[in-house]
C-alpha cells in the first residue's frame, strides 16, 4: 500500500467521522453546499449526511439489504465510495456515523450483497467472488467462474447458504459496449432474445447449479428474505411488452408468473419482497403513465392488494418499513413515466382504505434523477429513510428523520 494511498484514506475517514454540528439550521435542501445536518425548510424534517469527504458515497439499490449489526448490536450500513481511482466498500455506524473501510482489494466491485448473520459482504471483481467480514475485515475467495460461464451474483438466500445470479451470452456485453446509454441498449437487448441462465452457487462447497434457462433477458434476481428456496426474477425489457414478475423454487424448479397483465400498455415492475416474505410488492400502472398504484400479490394465495397513488406521488422505487405499516418512495422528475409536475420528493406513505396517504420528507428539486436514482431504504429501527442524492453537487448518502422536527 502506497504512502499516498494511506494519506488519502486517513483524510477520507477523518472527514467522514467529523462530529455533527450542535446547531441545526433550517434551510432549503440542495443547490448549495450543505452542512452535515439541517432541517428542510419545505417539509420540517431533519436530514443528516451519512457520508462526507470530497468523494462522497453511494448507497445500495433499493431492494438490496445494506444493513447488519456489529458485535455490540449496533446497526451498520454498507455503502460504496471511490478513493483515488478505486472503488471501496465501507460501513457506517448509524448511531455514531463512524465510518470504516471494509475492502482494500483493488478493482471495481459488483454484487451489493450483505449476509447479516455471517456479518459478511459478498461482491464480485471480474470473474472472482469474494466475501469480506464487515467487522474483522478478513477476506476470502469464494468462487471463480469458469471461462465458459461468466455469471454475475446478485443475491443471498435467507439462511445464507446460497448465492444466486444470472449468466448471459457474451453478445449482451457487446451491446452494452456499443450502446452504453440505457435508452439505447434497453430495447436492443430485449429484442435480441439472448439466452440467459439463472444459477445458484453454494457458498460452502462452491457448487454451481444452473436452475433455469430461457431466450429472454432475466434480471432483478432476489431471494426471499424468509424462504431459502424461493427466488424472484423478472423478464426485463419494455415493461408493456413483458410479463415481468416471476418466482422459481431453486429445488423443485417450479416456475410461477406472479402478475399477469390485463390490458394493453399495462406495466408492473420494480418488484420487491415484503419483510415477512409473504407478499411481492410492485409499481403497477393501468395503463402505462395514466393511473398509478402500488400493488402486492400474496405468494401463496395470489390475492392482490392495490393502493392508488396520485400522479405526483408516483416513485421510481418503493420500499416497506420494518413493521410493514408504511412505505417510502423516492419520487421522480417530469421526464419519468408519470410525467409528474411536482414529484421530486422523498415520500412517506401510509395505507388508508384503497389509497396511500403521502407525507413529503425531502424536497428533491435540486436532485438529478437522471442518471442518479435515490433508491430509498428504511433504517433498521424504522425511524429514518436513507437515500442517495447529488443535490449539492456530489453524490452522498443521507437519512431523513420520519418524525417531524418542532421548529
Amino acid at each position: 500500500m502506497t504512502r499516498l494511498y494511506l494519506i488519502a484514506i486517513t483524510a477520507f475517514l477523518a472527514a467522514c467521522t467529523a462530529s455533527p454540528r450542535p446547531d441545526v439550521p433550517v434551510m432549503p435542501t440542495g443547490g448549495q453546499p450543505m452542512p452535515d445536518e439541517w432541517i428542510d425548510q419545505d417539509t420540517g424534517h431533519k436530514i443528516i449526511r451519512l457520508t462526507t469527504g470530497s468523494k462522497g458515497g453511494r448507497s445500495f439499490y433499493f431492494h438490496n439489504n445494506p444493513f447488519l449489526k456489529d458485535d455490540n448490536g449496533n446497526d451498520l450500513m454498507i455503502f460504496y465510495a471511490d478513493v483515488d481511482t478505486l472503488r471501496r466498500l465501507l460501513s457506517v455506524n448509524l448511531a455514531t456515523r463512524q465510518i470504516e473501510v471494509i475492502t482494500e482489494r483493488p478493482g471495481r466491485y459488483t454484487g451489493e450483497i450483505v449476509a447479516p448473520k455471517r456479518k459478511e459482504v459478498f461482491y464480485q471483481n471480474h470473474d472472482s467472488v469474494f466475501a469480506t467480514h464487515a467487522i474483522t475485515k478478513e477476506t476470502r475467495l469464494v468462487y471463480v467462474f469458469p471461462d465458459d460461464f461468466k455469471g454475475r451474483i446478485t443475491t443471498v438466500n435467507a439462511n445464507e447458504t446460497l448465492l444466486a445470479g444470472t449468466y448471459s451470452e457474451p453478445v449482451k456485453d457487446s451491446i452494452y459496449r456499443r450502446h452504453p446509454d440505457k435508452g439505447s441498449y434497453f430495447t436492443r437487448i430485449y429484442e435480441a432474445k439472448i439466452p440467459h441462465t439463472l444459477f445458484t452457487l453454494d457458498i460452502a462447497t462452491g457448487e454451481l447449479n444452473k436452475i433455469y434457462s430461457e431466450r429472454a433477458w432475466l434480471n432483478h434476481v432476489q431471494f426471499s428474505p424468509t424462504d431459502p428456496d424461493l427466488l424472484m426474477y423478472d423478464h426485463e425489457g419494455p415493461w408493456h411488452l413483458v410479463d415481468r414478475i416471476w418466482t422459481i423454487n431453486v429445488k423443485t424448479r417450479k416456475n410461477q408468473l406472479m402478475h399477469e397483465r390485463s390490458m394493453p400498455m399495462e406495466i408492473a415492475g420494480h418488484e420487491f419482497f415484503s419483510r415477512d416474505g409473504k407478499i411481492i410488492w410492485y409499481d403497477l400502472q393501468k395503463p402505462r403513465g395514466q393511473t398509478f398504484f402500488l400493488a402486492g400479490v400474496n405468494i401463496e394465495t395470489k390475492e392482490k392488494t392495490i393502493y392508488r397513488l396520485k400522479r405526483d406521488e408516483w416513485s421510481i422505487h418503493f420500499t416497506i418499513s420494518p413493521d410493514q405499516k408504511n412505505f417510502a418512495g423516492d419520487g421522480g422528475d417530469s421526464t419519468q413515466v408519470a410525467r409528474a409536475k411536482d414529484g421530486r420528493w422523498i415520500y412517506l406513505f401510509t395505507p388508508s382504505a384503497d389509497s396511500l396517504i403521502s407525507s413529503r420528507l425531502v424536497n428533491m428539486k435540486h436532485h438529478g434523477y437522471r442518471p442518479l436514482e435515490p433508491n430509498p431504504h428504511f433504517s433498521p429501527d424504522g425511524k429514518w429513510i436513507i437515500f442517495r442524492s447529488d443535490f449539492d453537487g456530489t453524490t452522498h448518502v443521507y437519512a431523513v428523520k420520519i418524525e417531524k422536527e418542532r421548529i
